[in-house]
This record gives structure tokens, sequence and C-alpha cells, in this order.
């Protein structure tokens, strides 16, 4: 199944990417399908992570049950109240 989207963006950087897809005899939405694809299913490696993070894994132990999704949520909300 397919599904229109509309996207905004500056019209030199749409002039840019419609003559890319005509040099590779590709639809300008096949390119941006495939790109979204890619970058949908790579998964985040310890080389996809700066050492400066990386040094961070481990630090802090918290509980299995712990639900950072709420607690992001949480700071959200503190912060723009």
């Amino acid at each position: 199944m397919t599904t229109k989207l509309t996207l905004t963006m500056e019209d030199k950087v749409i002039d840019s990417a419609k003559k890319y897809a005509r040099q590779k005899g590709k639809s300008l939405s096949d390119i941006v399908e495939n790109y979204l694809k890619s970058i949908s299913t790579h998964e985040i490696t310890t080389e996809d992570i700066l050492p400066k993070v990386a040094k961070l894994k481990g630090v802090i132990k918290l509980p299995e049950d712990f639900d950072y999704k709420k607690e992001i949520g949480n700071a959200l909300v503190k912060k723009y109240r």
C-alpha cells in the first residue's frame, strides 16, 4: 500500500533532488522512500556513538522497570510549563 506524503523544503533543495533523481533514472519518491528505509533499518553500533558518549555507558544503574520515555515526557512538561 502506498500513501501520499507532502514535504516542505527549500526550492533549491527540491530542484537539486529532482535533478539527481533524473540522473539516476529514478523518481524522487523512490529516492526519498529508499533513503527513509535505509535510516529506519540502520541499527546503531558503538562506531556510530561518539567516544565521549560511549564512555558514559553503564555509569548509571536504573531499575528494570524504568520508563525513560515517561521521564523525558515529564521533563519536557516541567521545562515548558
